[in-house]
């Protein structure tokens, strides 16, 4: 059975909620990554923040990204994928809340995430064509 671990990316680090935009962009480029789980005060998710939000979200509405911080682009009810999820699981999550990027979970850390391209490595060519066409077709 392929999990979660297995088709992850390791290594995914939080940006606290009490962290500007600014930060984050900082962040997202010295990791090479184009979203962060929003980690609260108590390390528990509370979100993800992608470099489009800071983009359309903060900069295009006039914002100043050092004064915004990452959990106040914080919407909505975060979904995760324990490690031991079967990649079925995985598929179904994201399919079903349309989500192109799910953070990883062992024992209430965060382990990894799990990206397209992660996806795209992992998947065969109909797994992925179906993920692409649930992700993406769908008002």
């Amino acid at each position: 059975m392929t999990t979660a671990k297995d088709i992850m990316h390791p290594g995914a680090q939080w940006i606290p909620a009490h962290e500007t935009l600014d930060r984050a962009a900082q962040l997202m480029r010295e990791l090479n990554v184009g979203a962060l789980p929003i980690a609260d005060a108590d390390e528990r998710l509370c979100g993800i923040l992608t470099d489009r939000d800071i983009v359309v979200g903060c900069v295009a509405m006039g914002h100043d990204p050092s004064k915004i911080t990452a959990g106040d682009m914080a919407r909505g009810t975060p979904r995760w994928i324990d490690s031991g999820a079967d990649v079925g699981d995985v598929l179904h999550e994201m399919q079903e809340h349309q989500i192109r990027r799910l953070p990883v979970i062992e024992n209430k850390r965060l382990v990894g995430m799990i990206s397209e391209a992660d996806l795209a490595q992992h998947l065969s060519e109909d797994q992925l064509a179906q993920w692409v066409e649930q992700v993406y077709a769908r008002a």
